[in-house]
């Protein structure tokens, strides 16, 4: 019975070859879908990340490891060297007046004043050596010291300061160099008020010049020499004095 049966089902499958029905293929199971319509599955790849985002839930600990200092901490070390000042900071603000000090002891009395000294002021000085102008402003010194009242002539400077303001008088003599130019600024201050000039020529001459000048105290009053083109000399000898420049106050500003 059961080969009769079996031999019908082969005669079937052979007839429909024949007729060229089609076969079917077998059925394959189909995936069954875990979540929501609204969701989307995810992959294995987007689970690693997520759960080594910033999502705290996800996240992995941080670890911070405590060092203690005081163990790792070394011997104090010897001071360096000074460093450069620095930038001088903005001044501050005036503060609040301090408290009045001790009184001081007594000084010293000072050397006695002359009645005379305000009114009167003097000086004549020499030079005993010749003098080449090298630069184009050449300041002339004096080494010889006739009258000097009340030492207002400065002989280191070559200057003469004011001391008692007033009309003063003023005059310089030189001796010119053979084939040589002389040219010299009497000065007041920064500025040249005077000018004392030979040309050069073969016999060497005496040449002054003189002037009055209104000094306030404090003003100074000095002679230079001006160099040109050609070269510029005064004479004098160590056994002589060639070279003189004076100065004496006229009448005082206030008697």
């Amino acid at each position: 019975m059961s080969a009769v049966f079996l031999l019908l089902l082969l005669s079937t499958a052979n007839i429909s070859a024949e007729k060229g029905l089609p076969r079917r293929e077998p059925r394959r199971l189909s995936c069954v879908r875990c979540c929501g319509p609204s969701e989307q599955p995810i992959s294995i790849i987007s689970s690693r990340y997520t759960r080594m985002s910033s999502d705290p839930a996800y996240s992995v600990p941080k670890v911070q490891p405590t060092i203690d200092i005081t163990i790792l901490k070394g011997e104090k070390g010897e001071m360096g060297e000074k460093g450069y000042p620095g930038a001088v900071g903005k001044e501050g603000e005036r503060g609040l007046r301090g408290f009045n000090g001790r009184k001081g002891q007594k000084g010293q009395p000072g050397p006695q004043g002359h009645s005379c000294k305000q009114l009167y002021a003097a000086f004549s000085v020499g030079r005993r050596k010749p003098l080449h102008s090298s630069d184009y402003f050449q300041h002339v010194t004096f080494d010889t010291e006739f009258v000097n009242l009340y030492k207002h002539f400065n002989m280191f400077s070559g200057k003469f300061f004011c001391y008692v303001a007033g009309i003063y008088y003023f005059s310089l003599n030189v001796h010119t160099w053979n084939f040589k130019e002389t040219y010299l600024h009497l000065m007041k201050n920064e500025k040249e008020v005077a000018i004392l000039y030979a040309q050069p020529s073969d016999r060497s001459i005496m040449q002054s010049q003189s002037l009055m000048l209104d000094l306030q105290e404090g003003e100074e009053v000095w002679v230079r020499m001006f160099k040109r083109e050609r070269e510029n000399a005064i004479y004098s000898e160590e056994s002589d004095v060639y070279i003189i420049f004076n100065g004496h106050l006229i009448k005082p500003a206030i008697e």
